[in-house]
C-alpha cells in the first residue's frame, strides 16, 4: 500500500487495519488530500493524547470501545457510532476508557483565490 493509503477499489475491513499494541497507541493513514487526511488509530486501555490544538476542524468517529474527550474543558464520551466535532483552535485531549478503535478526520480549509476583476 503507497504511502501507507489503502488501495482503491478494495473492501477493507477497517478494525483489521491497524494493529493494537499493548500499552500504546496505534495509527494509520488511510488517505491524505491537501483537503486533510483519514487516520485510524488503535487505543490500548488507559492509553491518552494530552491536550493539543489545531489549526483546523477535526472530526473523531467512535468504532469500538469508549473514549473520554475533553473538548474547551467540557468532557464528554464517544462510543461505537459516534462521531464529536472538535472545532479548530480549540485544546482538546483524549483517553481510551476501554481498547478503543476510532477514525480521526481532518479538514483542512483550502484557500481560494479569487480570478475575477471586480
Amino acid at each position: 500500500m503507497e504511502n501507507n493509503k489503502i488501495p482503491a477499489s478494495e473492501m477493507l475491513i477497517l478494525n483489521q487495519l491497524v494493529t493494537l499494541t499493548e500499552q500504546g497507541i496505534a495509527s494509520r493513514i488511510l488517505a491524505k488530500t491537501s483537503g486533510g487526511n483519514l487516520t485510524l488509530f488503535a487505543f490500548d486501555k488507559g492509553q491518552a493524547l494530552s491536550e493539543h490544538s489545531a489549526p483546523f476542524d477535526a472530526l473523531v468517529m467512535v468504532l469500538e470501545g469508549k473514549l473520554a474527550l475533553t473538548i474547551g474543558g467540557k468532557q464528554i464520551y464517544a462510543v461505537p457510532g459516534s462521531i464529536v466535532l472538535m472545532p479548530a483552535n480549540i485544546p482538546h485531549a483524549l483517553e481510551a476508557i476501554q481498547v478503543t478503535r476510532m477514525l480521526l478526520v481532518m479538514l483542512r480549509e483550502t484557500k481560494v483565490t479569487s480570478n475575477s476583476l471586480d
